[in-house]
């Protein structure tokens, strides 16, 4: 119950300073963050959280598949048709240099073995929707741009997830891992996929029915619905609930778009609570001892990791495309860690692999350290792309109608592409 209780309370001071971090550096993710670690064993003690603990696992996984679900609806097709061609490029070729650049750091400079090298670098390869939609909300960023960073971050977690399995069961000893073959692993995946489309098909031929259908007050829990069968089925049968809420929201938005409106205000509320309660119990985990426990190669490997590999694999990757420099250093920098590298770093330590506490306090660090680094600049880079012009100024009456033609511009380009999730930190 004390848990509760903070986060009542952390969540009562997020809401009334929102309004200010909006417009400031101030993040309501680190209040959460920080909350989480005073109340721990390090500081207060007030909440006894470990790693193993299973709240740690089921609220990042709800976490992730909540932010999924509700990014899967953004996701407009005939815009993605249109220009895919810059999320294939950061999937295909930034992601595999990030995963890369992150597997020979860990080895030389930490001192792991190959193998937990690559598992290190496949767990942090990927950038986390959550932490991105701070930044693909807002109406400031080119519609292009916040396309990118949403499709990347909601497709990437699934991507990575059978290099990780594959990893792990290479890495742990005999007896210690769960089964990961490449059929299994393949079938999970495409399960994922199949779950993801036919159930809210499914759920849309009923709705069509002359004598079903739900009453306006109710429709908002329609895709609601939708989501907590899927999160259920998923789990029953070991399909990818990420893949599977990924393209259950992209379904739904191609299929129904007025039940994704309905839902939009529900669903965005739901993943923030989701999205603030396993920040919380993450932020438990961040202990004096756990930060004593990493080396020195170790910080060089969490801060290079987010300041030099996620930067320059993503500028490589975008390398002759039509992206302005502006819009290339955000894209670069953007690329948070978060929940999906949480979910795997537990899956690394639960596997009983040989150096699994060296690599999830590896994990866990740079996590922390991207959650800082990344939700207390979204709002002076989306700043940056709202400086008016000063050169060439309207003459006196033409400015604000110019500034509302292009208010309305921007508008109109936000719905043609990726709304992202709709949240501001």
């Amino acid at each position: 119950m004390v848990l509760v209780v903070v986060f009542g309370v952390a969540l009562l001071v997020a809401v009334l300073l929102s309004g200010l971090a909006a417009r400031s550096v101030l993040s309501t993710s680190l209040l959460f963050l920080l909350g989480g670690a005073i109340v721990s064993d390090g500081f207060l003690g007030l909440i006894h959280i470990t790693p193993d603990s299973p709240i740690v696992r089921v609220t990042a996984d709800l976490a992730l598949f909540a932010v999924l679900f509700t990014d899967g609806m953004h996701v407009s097709f005939p815009s993605l048709r249109r220009a895919w061609r810059n999320p294939a490029r950061a999937l295909g070729v930034g992601m595999p240099l990030a995963f890369l650049g992150v597997t020979v750091l860990t080895h030389f400079l930490v001192g792991l073995d190959w193998t937990t090298s690559m598992l290190i670098g496949a767990v942090l390869a990927p950038t986390d929707p959550v932490f991105a939609s701070a930044i693909v909300s807002r109406r400031e960023v080119p519609a292009r741009l916040r396309q990118l960073l949403n499709i990347e971050s909601g497709v990437n977690d699934g991507l990575a997830l059978p290099f990780v399995l594959v990893l792990i069961a290479a890495a742990a000893p005999a007896g210690h891992a769960e089964d990961a073959d490449l059929t299994s692993i393949g079938l999970e995946l495409v399960l994922g996929v199949a779950f993801g489309v036919a159930l809210p098909w499914l759920v849309h031929r009923l709705v069509r029915f002359r004598l079903l259908g739900a009453e306006p007050r109710l429709q908002p829990l329609l895709p609601l619905a939708v989501g907590i069968i899927l999160y259920a089925a998923c789990h029953l049968t070991h399909a990818n609930p990420y893949l599977a809420a990924f393209c259950a929201g992209a379904t739904i938005a191609a299929l129904a778009p007025q039940a994704r409106e309905n839902f939009d205000a529900l669903g965005s509320a739901l993943a923030e609570l989701a999205k603030f309660a396993a920040l919380l119990v993450f932020g438990a985990l961040l202990t004096p001892q756990l930060f004593g426990d990493l080396s020195i190669g170790g910080y060089a490997v969490a801060v290079l990791s987010i300041l030099l590999i996620r930067p320059a694999s993503l500028l490589l990757s975008l390398m002759g495309t039509d992206f302005d420099r502006k819009e290339k250093l955000t894209a670069a920098w953007f690329g948070p860690k978060g929940f999906a590298s949480v979910v795997y770093g537990l899956l690394v330590l639960q596997a009983g692999i040989p150096q699994g506490n060296e690599a999830f306090t590896l994990i866990a660090v740079t996590i922390a350290f991207s959650i800082v680094a990344h939700s207390s600049t979204d709002v002076p880079i989306a700043r940056i792309f709202d400086v008016e012009e000063l050169i060439g100024l309207p003459a006196d009456g033409e400015g604000p109608r110019r500034r509302q033609q292009g208010s309305r511009a921007r508008e109109d380009e936000g719905e043609s592409g990726s709304k992202g999730a709709g949240r501001p930190d």
